[in-house]
């Protein structure tokens, strides 16, 4: 198979495991594993991951040390906070929700990059965040009777936190991009992310009953562990270097299909009205804001 068509494969399987990746968290917290230490388990998953595979194929291994403050921030906003933000949030409200709220992070790329980044904005844009927005602001404060969730507008409220902070990290991950490879500044990324996280966590993870786990509760946190953060991060900079990032970032769009046929088979949850608004809302706004001709 040639380079670009297994780039598209790469990061369509990338979104499919994202997709599924809501429905997964929801079946093992907080019952079988607090969100915190499953957000630990998958940061060492993805470290020890990474540097294997360093030592796998090598290559250099060292960053300058003036770049170290911005690996700390990324590992802070891509790693850290913004994972425990959404595994928190996912554990109380529902999948469909998560995945839709969730797709409003190139929204937040757009406008944090014309804040940092000074990129410009037009009035394009600005309807598209305006539209989606709207549709996020919609999905929370209209609460879903056709499911049972725990506290659904403080989850969806921490999971959209989560998209404005990984926007930051895509934001503020850039220029390390163009110093090094993609590979080398996420494992980086990873492994300032397990030194900010193990003080703050590392008590919940060890404390998890690991020994009450059955064989389907190990296979679910494997294909969050490996499926839904090694691969997902590997494929989606392998995609990025074959084909961009505005083809890569575009399949995202299929997440909240991925996520809503799983929640709706396995998890109870449905499709209504608002959500449709809503969801229709947030992917106007998400084109709009990544169409690359203005309006006239």
């Amino acid at each position: 198979m040639q380079s670009k068509p297994k780039a598209h494969l790469a990061v369509l399987i990338t979104n499919f495991l994202f997709g599924i990746n809501y429905a997964s968290i929801k079946f093992l917290t907080p019952t079988y594993i607090h969100p915190i230490a499953l957000n630990m388990a998958r940061v060492i998953t993805a470290f020890v991951l990474f540097w294997l595979l360093y030592f796998i194929k090598p290559s250099t291994a060292g960053i300058r040390k003036k770049d170290i403050p911005r690996f700390i921030v990324c590992a802070a906003t891509g790693v850290v906070l913004n994972q425990l933000l959404f595994v928190k949030g996912l554990s109380l409200t529902t999948t469909i929700h998560a995945s839709l709220l969730a797709l409003a992070t190139p929204i937040f790329i757009t406008f944090i990059a014309a804040w940092l980044l000074k990129e410009k904005l037009n009035l394009q844009k600005i309807i598209g965040l305006i539209l989606g927005v709207g549709g996020a602001s919609l999905l929370i404060l209209l609460k879903d009777h056709s499911v049972t969730a725990s506290d659904m507008f403080l989850g969806d409220i921490f999971v959209l936190m989560n998209a404005v902070l990984y926007a930051f990290y895509m934001v503020l991950v850039r220029p390390l991009m163009n110093t090094y490879s993609p590979v080398h500044v996420v494992r980086w990324v990873f492994t300032f992310g397990l030194i900010v996280l193990i003080p703050f966590t590392g008590s919940d993870f060890v404390s998890t009953n690991w020994s009450g786990f059955s064989g389907i509760h190990w296979a679910v946190l494997a294909l969050v562990c490996i499926g839904a953060t090694f691969v997902t991060y590997l494929f989606n900079v392998y995609g990025i270097s074959i084909i961009g990032a505005s083809a890569t970032g575009s399949y995202i769009y299929t997440q909240p299909i991925f996520a809503a046929i799983v929640a709706m088979l396995l998890m109870g949850e449905h499709i209504t009205i608002y959500k449709i608004i809503s969801a229709t809302l947030i992917f106007v706004g998400v084109y709009l804001v990544n169409f690359k001709k203005t309006l006239k």
